[in-house]
């Protein structure tokens, strides 16, 4: 027969095992296990190296398949293909599985996506611990596989020797009796990396573990069907946990080369303006405190209570409290705790009976713990449009603390957090930081704000959290100016605020497309000028730069009759992207984003003149080079959210053309060891790998000329049955949702911060 794939690797074509429609077992359909019979798929390496191996890491038959991953790059690994469909219908429920052995020195975060014939797909991912070998799956068709709970990922519901792989994201919603593809691979790795493959097939699941999803969570909060090292198990015992801490932190204080803003005091000492600023020092971009000391921001985000809480599975009949008020300035995600009338809670009913059951235990509205019960009114993704919600966060920090006088466990849970912040050597806080924290004056801090409101917006064609602004809408001018006066008014004009972050992970499009690239500026001229004021905009502006319509017709190659016409909306299909058309798209889309970021820093430069400006947190997903190029113009500072195991170099071409000081505004990495379903967007193996990892990460942050700091995302893990916002369940936290510090972390900081500064700016010259 003539080979199908005649580009794949011959070594591989002539070893890979596989079949397809009979099956090793009456319950499996086997893939393959690299054993040498007739080939009815295909290994295609993408971006690595693979090599059938007869010794290490074989687990069925005579061989297995190694595969080098490529470091840096955002796809490395395996496609397994079929000639013909791997039929599982037979299956009954059924999942993938497979070993895998990772002889190195670091874990590694696997990726698998399975595609079926028609389209659709699974993508899972999983930790495999260095120097290690075991089995591993994920379920293709089972009880609840597809149905959204409002988490990002539910507990394990069957019963097998294996370890599963992690919903990457959402559960998708796709049917796969038959399978196509599957693909291993990793992205971004900072380290190179091998594993090795054997034993590749679908088997039939077992019945689903009764009741996975009832009373799964304990009155603290955890886990209460998993043990771990850190679970709290009675109030006597966290109360003696937090007493031992705070004999800890009472003799503890700022690391000793530190300025009391926590910049470097036993560096050299440049001009103090008595606000945070922004300087090139030997090559390398610092900020500089207030009193002229060189500063490096590493901090932690989202220390508030506004992500604390989770749907209970109540709601209220009473429709008052959803109403919101369209002057606010503050979306749902981060709106604080708010409370309730007990004439409205009384009048409650189960919205989602699955979530209520979840809980062995919520309080009573008689319970003096019901004071934490909050509500949202809307949120981001998820069944529960709207609903109660309980933060066991805040309940356990009463129970830590106790209550003196109304709220005086906040009191203590702020002192409390800056002095950790100080023991374990951070320098700032990070984005998101509770208002409480602002006049502190013992912790810098960065303030936020959105821009948010009844103004026109456009799409890039992938808005993930929410459509962009139309910046030319007069009221997009008028809500900037509201916010940041707010900011400002919480501000105070103080020097420990570093800057302000306004707006965060807007979809710019990005570089992966030309629709992507182009979808801000293609949708307002397909809204046309009666619709979108940015249109308006632009036409204008190809106006005059082609006084005639025949000139723009010579350069799109279109045959647009007249600018009336261009004015009444056109819809650009991909075809019609011409070479000459897309350079004029670029300087439009420079145009939109100059507008956007004209409007924003000047409203923020109005009142609060004297700190940086730090951009809306940009990401490698939703941005392109005309932003930066414009933003560049603008910012004081610029932030982007990261989540990768490190910097790597593939990512950040642009740092020496752009040659602004950068800051990481959000990265973590997660292990299910800590009890959550879900671990976060990278994964770790265990609480000590995720240490290490913390440590790497900030290493290649600390090395970069460019970057001027690193903010970890968040300070206490998500609820264990989602937040209420999106339902992300990850162990991103320095500290559990007790309120208990993850000792592996806690260590790597103190470590790694001890000696930030000679790291970052070199040794001090005698």
């Amino acid at each position: 027969m003539k080979n199908p794939f005649p580009f794949y690797h011959p070594l591989i074509l002539a070893s890979i095992a596989t079949t397809l429609l009979s099956s090793v077992a009456a319950d499996q359909t086997k893939v393959t296990s690299f054993e040498g019979e007739s080939s009815q798929a295909a290994v295609k390496a993408l971006d690595a190296t693979t090599e059938i191996i007869g010794d290490e890491g074989v687990t069925d038959g005579s061989k297995a398949l190694r595969i080098t991953f490529t470091p840096d790059a955002k796809t490395s690994g395996i496609d397994l293909i079929a000639e013909e469909p791997w039929d599982c219908r037979r299956l009954g429920n059924y999942h993938l599985r497979y070993d895998a052995k990772n002889p190195g020195e670091h874990s590694i975060h696997l990726h698998a996506v399975v595609n079926g014939p028609k389209g659709g797909n699974f993508i899972r991912s999983v930790s495999i611990p260095a120097k290690s070998s075991g089995s591993y799956y994920f379920e293709l068709k089972g009880e609840g596989l597809k149905t959204d709970f409002g988490l990002r990922d539910d507990p394990p519901s069957l019963d097998l020797d294996a370890t599963r792989m992690i919903t990457r994201i959402f559960k998708q919603q796709a049917d796969f009796p038959m399978v196509k593809k599957i693909r291993f691979y990793v992205s971004k790795n900072i380290h190179a990396k091998t594993l090795i493959l054997d034993n590749i097939h679908f088997a039939s699941s077992p019945e689903p573990k009764p009741g996975y999803l009832t009373g799964f969570v304990d009155k603290f909060g955890q886990n209460a069907k998993a043990d771990f090292d850190w679970k709290i198990t009675s109030e006597e015992e966290l109360k003696a946990a937090a007493d031992k801490e705070l004999r800890e932190l009472a003799v503890s204080d700022l690391m000793p080369d530190r300025s009391r803003w926590g910049g470097w005091k036993d560096g050299p000492k440049l001009k103090a303006t008595g606000y945070f600023r922004t300087e090139k020092y030997k090559g390398k971009w610092a900020i500089v405190d207030p009193d002229g000391y060189l500063f490096f921001s590493s901090g932690i985000a989202n220390v508030r209570m506004a992500n604390s809480t989770t749907f209970t599975g109540v709601d209220y009949r009473d429709d008052s409290v959803r109403e919101i008020d369209p002057e606010d300035v503050t979306p749902e995600d981060s709106q604080g705790m708010v409370a309730v009338p007990r004439s409205i809670q009384e009048d409650d009913y189960e919205i989602h009976p699955v979530r209520r059951a979840m809980f062995e235990w919520l309080p009573d509205y008689d319970d003096p713990l019901a004071k934490h019960y909050s509500y949202r009114r809307e949120t981001h993704h998820g069944p529960v449009p709207h609903g109660q919600t309980f933060s066991f966060y805040q309940a356990n920090l009463e129970r830590r603390y106790g209550e003196t006088f109304r709220g005086s466990y906040l009191t203590k849970w702020r002192d409390v957090t800056i002095d950790r912040m100080h023991d374990w050597g951070f320098t700032s806080f990070g984005n998101w930081a509770a208002e409480e924290f602002y006049h502190a004056k013992r912790l810098p801090y960065f303030a936020n704000g959105w821009i948010i409101g009844d103004f026109k917006t456009l799409s890039s064609g992938a808005d993930y959290w929410r459509p962009m602004p139309d910046p030319f809408d007069p009221e997009f001018a008028r809500r900037a100016k509201l916010t940041t006066e707010i900011v400002a008014e919480e501000v105070m004009g103080s020097p420990w605020c570093v800057g302000v972050f306004l707006d965060n992970e807007m979809s710019w499009g990005n570089e992966d497309s030309l629709r992507s690239q182009h979808g801000i500026v293609l949708d307002a001229l397909s809204k046309g000028t009666g619709e979108s004021p940015a249109a308006a905009a632009f036409i204008k502006a190809l106006k005059e730069k082609y006084p005639d319509i025949t000139q723009l017709n010579q350069k799109w190659g279109t045959s647009v009759e007249s600018w009336d016409q261009l004015a009444a909306g056109m819809k650009i299909e991909d075809e019609q992207l011409s070479e000459g058309m897309l350079e004029d798209l670029s300087e439009l889309k420079i145009l939109y984003a100059h507008q956007y970021f004209r409007v924003v820093s000047s409203a923020l430069k109005d009142v609060l003149p004297n700190h940086l400006y730090l951009g809306p947190r940009l990401t490698t997903w939703g941005m392109s080079w005309e932003v930066r190029k414009a933003a560049k113009e603008y910012v004081d500072l610029m932030g982007f959210n990261y989540y990768r195991e490190g910097l790597g170099s593939a990512d950040w071409h642009f740092l020496e053309e752009m040659d602004l000081p950068c800051l990481i505004g959000e990265f973590h990495m997660g292990s299910t060891d800590s009890g959550l379903p879900s671990v976060g967007l990278i994964h770790s193996a265990d609480q000590k790998d995720r240490a290490k990892m913390w440590t790497e990460y900030m290493t290649t942050i600390i090395e970069s000329p460019y970057f001027v700091g690193a903010h970890w995302f968040q300070y206490f893990d998500s609820p264990i049955t989602g937040r209420a916002h999106d339902g992300e369940n990850y162990n991103v936290g320095f500290v559990t949702v007790t309120d208990t510090p993850y000792e592996e972390m806690i260590k790597a900081a103190k470590e790694l911060h001890g000696k930030l500064y000679p790291m970052k700016y070199g040794e001090v010259e005698e």
